[in-house]
């Protein structure tokens, strides 16, 4: 159909004598035509973007929003982040498989996405959940705006919904398992069934995000970037890192230590590990529930005692399990490069940035195990160490720089920890 119109514009039409009002109005008319013979009245376009797309909670309520990046229907648990900023980590951190993010931080977009802070080689979230789109991006390392970075990953996003009530709901009720659909055929009742038919609970995601084969990793923190020199050891250890879901940071900080690093899938046999004799493993962290991957359990207890290793998050839950210990879920878990950490050891308080939803009971633990760390926020274990079987963990991502090195040494106390035993060998 093709569409004709002409505009007719009259001039110094009275309308009003007082002095409050103006005395002329330009008056606008427009005729069109089709070519089909029927009125076009309603057919102009909105030069703004309608709410298309609905999130549905499992309690019942929806949330109309604005749709960019993929389209479709996803499901999966809703969790807030309160970082202000590092949005392109959050969305490559394997750890949030299985989740839509929503940002409590209202302005999203802003700085475009890079291929340089990418935490892993995709997104494996579900979907992000943003208070306001930027329209326009401002960074000189920007290679892509958000929208466009998205579709391109079949990642969901919503906008213009009211985050601020959606997360106090989280905060009041816990994590809920939500639908976020753009399909219009689905009815509401659809939806809120999908939500209530689903959980994350008992689900094995690391699988879905672990590598399948070893390779060797080699790249340092960049020199622009790297603050930590005079730590580097001369020594060339070797660290076997288990993929339960690793950050690339983790892995880069590890070698800007001076550590030759394999990374191995999350299934790879401890018999394996321990016949490649290495200084340390690494346990790294992941996704959901530790008590669905018991795999990895046994893996964990069969390595420890025999050489040095080191936990992070998931690593540090699992390594809580082997030990004895029990896992809990949390309210609403921790998300976001703002919580506080004390260590107990040295009295020092960290700023860090989190991401789980498990964890340890410390209360659960047999003797010998002692807490190094505590989250000055809700009191829960942030930190372990044995001295007697070689481990270490924490509960939070210490190659992550919200303080912004305020966790960075502990790599240094693993390097130490391998170097010791290298020497009692």
């Amino acid at each position: 159909m093709t569409m004709d119109c002409s505009l007719r514009l009259i001039h110094n039409s009275p309308l009003s004598t007082t002095a409050f009002l103006p005395k002329k109005v330009r008056l606008f008319t427009v005729k069109c035509s089709s070519s089909q013979g029927f009125s076009s009245v309603g057919l102009a376009e909105r030069p703004w973007k309608v709410a298309d797309a609905r999130l549905v909670l499992e309690d019942g309520s929806i949330w109309r929003a604005k749709s960019f990046g993929a389209s479709g229907t996803q499901v999966g648990e809703v969790v807030f982040n309160t970082s202000l900023t590092g949005y392109q980590e959050i969305l490559t951190d394997p750890s949030y498989a299985g989740q839509f993010v929503l940002m409590t931080n209202p302005h999203i977009g802003n700085t475009g996405v890079n291929f340089d802070d990418e935490e892993s080689v995709q997104c494996f979230l579900a979907g992000l959940v943003i208070r306001s789109l930027s329209i326009s991006t401002s960074n000189w390392r920007c290679a892509e705006t958000l929208s466009d970075y998205l579709a391109a990953r079949n990642i969901m996003g919503i906008y213009d919904v009211d985050t601020r009530a959606i997360t106090r709901r989280l905060r009041d009720d816990g994590s809920l398992i939500g639908v976020l659909s753009t399909e219009e055929l689905k009815s509401d009742e659809e939806l809120l069934e999908m939500s209530r038919t689903w959980d994350i609970v008992g689900i094995d995601l690391i699988s879905g995000v672990s590598c399948k084969t070893p390779y060797e990793w080699v790249d340092r923190t960049g020199s622009e970037w790297d603050f930590n020199f005079s730590a580097r050891s001369k020594e060339n250890l070797h660290v076997v890192a288990y993929d339960f879901g690793i950050k690339h940071n983790i892995l880069r900080r590890l070698a800007s230590y001076g550590c030759k690093i394999t990374v191995v899938p999350s299934t790879w046999p401890a018999s394996d590990t321990l016949k490649m004799k290495p200084d340390g493993v690494l346990f790294s962290n992941g996704p959901g529930d530790p008590s669905a991957v018991p795999y990895a359990v046994d893996t964990v207890r069969e390595i420890i005692g025999k050489i040095p290793v080191f936990g992070i998050c998931m690593g540090h839950q699992l390594l809580g399990q082997a030990l004895g210990g029990k896992t809990f879920k949390m309210k609403f878990g921790h998300h976001g490069g703002n919580h506080p950490v004390r260590n107990i050891r040295n009295g020092s308080v960290e700023i860090s940035a989190q991401n789980h939803n498990y964890a340890v009971d410390p209360a659960s633990l047999p003797s010998g195990v002692e807490v190094t760390h505590v989250n000055l926020n809700d009191g829960s274990c942030a930190g372990l160490a044995f001295s007697q079987l070689k481990l270490m963990s924490l509960q939070y991502h210490p190659e992550a720089s919200p303080g912004p090195h305020d966790s960075d040494p502990v790599f240094g106390e693993f390097i130490q920890l391998m170097k010791q035993e290298k020497v009692k060998a």
